[in-house]
């Protein structure tokens, strides 16, 4: 490996929600004395960042100035590049493309550019946290489809279900999310295409939260939405952001694209009118720095160490954990237990058993407010040691007590 996937760094007082936000309202509560906190709820990772990022912002930190400025051509230079050649991306230009503040900012611009408070939104569930706030918090009637698992044990869309709510409830906006976020389902084309045809029927605008796209696990392979047809590239707004991939959140900066005119004056015209929507410098320069040969390199060993964790831990579950189910995220770090027959067995409820995870350290994430009612969601981005400590606490504390 070119990169360090494996030192345990120091986050507490370093302005880590992970670690110095537990106790907090809607976090893990802190650990019993004896245990340090590993933390497993935030999706964000525990590894050093991309040098080359560091050294981009150093680098403009030395200019002495800050003041207002236009994005460089660089910076879409690199997203057009980065979307070329590791998306198959043709046609995109710097118009196509426009800053966000974050995805979920992106959305809620969308929906108000096209919908009405109240309106109802299609929605997968499981469903990510991000989106219910956002969407509810805006005055939007949120729709559910649940996925399904099929026979071989991989989450699938209900194209029948989808269609009903889509006409039963006069829906003309719909999220799409890709790789699905909690499920870590990476969709195969055909299956974009059929819910894209569906979309196209009942004349939706389609947001598709594409945040996910560079965590990709071996043996699988991201399909852009707006590439599966000439009707999704027009009717898409497409969410990407370097955060996930090279654990960026604090420094805030997402992008859309949006290839139809109208859809993107329309968006742009929404988002402009709260004078938020405005880039940082330096988060620009972390984009060009990640978006660089090191940042490729540095992408593809980190989905071969999370591949092989995952592998590990899924592995690790079904020989210890009886009664916890886990379908094999095909992308994302992030695993999504069903507890229920393990708490039906021992007759306690999830909140117990989340509970138990946090007195030994291991902060877990609540996976109910994600739709799932018996879940807890788990991120795997750690140094396989902490992992592996995480897992063997669970089991002599927790699963196997």
């Amino acid at each position: 490996m070119t990169y360090d996937f494996t030192s345990i760094m120091e986050r507490h007082g370093q302005d880590a929600v992970a670690v110095d936000g537990l106790g907090a309202p809607g976090a893990p509560e802190a650990p019993q004395e004896g245990f340090d906190a590993i933390p497993m709820w935030v999706a964000d990772m525990n590894f050093p960042v991309l040098p080359a990022i560091q050294d981009a912002i150093v680098a403009r930190v030395k200019e002495p100035h800050f003041g207002y400025f236009d994005p460089r051509d660089e910076y879409f230079e690199r997203i057009i590049a980065w979307q070329r050649d590791r998306n198959g991306v043709t046609g995109l230009e710097p118009q196509h493309i426009g800053y966000e503040n974050g995805v979920l900012g992106g959305l809620v611009s969308t929906l108000q550019a096209f919908a009405a408070p109240g309106d109802a939104v299609l929605l997968h569930s499981p469903t990510y946290i991000g989106f219910t706030k956002s969407i509810e918090n805006a005055g939007y009637k949120i729709v559910l489809s649940p996925l399904k698992l099929d026979e071989s044990g991989i989450w699938r869309m209900d194209f029948d279900d989808m269609e009903r709510k889509l006409s039963e409830n006069k829906i003309h906006v719909a999220v799409f999310c890709s790789p699905h976020n909690p499920c870590g389902r990476v969709w195969e084309r055909a299956e974009i295409e059929r819910a894209m045809e569906l979309y196209r029927a009942y004349d939706c605008v389609v947001v598709s939260d594409e945040i996910w796209s560079d965590i990709i696990l071996p043996g699988h392979k991201h399909v852009p939405t707006q590439s599966v047809s000439a009707d999704a590239r027009e009717r898409t707004v497409a969410l990407y952001a370097p955060s996930k991939t090279f654990s960026l959140a604090g420094l805030v900066g997402s992008y859309h694209i949006i290839y139809g005119d109208y859809l993107r004056d329309r968006v742009l015209a929404q988002a402009s009118k709260c004078h938020y929507n405005s880039m940082n410098v330096l988060s620009m320069h972390a984009l060009m720095g990640a978006y660089s040969p090191e940042g490729r390199v540095w992408v593809d060993e980190l989905t071969e160490v999370l591949g092989d964790t995952i592998d590990w831990a899924c592995a690790y579950i079904a020989e210890h954990f009886e009664g916890v189910r886990v379908v094999k995220p095909q992308g994302t770090y992030m695993l999504f237990l069903d507890c229920t027959a393990w708490c039906e067995q021992h007759g306690c409820d999830v909140g117990e058993l989340l509970r138990a995870g946090w007195r030994v350290g291991v902060a877990w994430q609540d996976g109910r407010p994600f739709h799932g009612p018996c879940h807890i969601r788990m991120n795997l981005a750690l140094p396989r040691a902490r992992v592996e400590e995480a897992f063997d606490r669970l089991s002599r504390y927790v699963f196997g007590a």
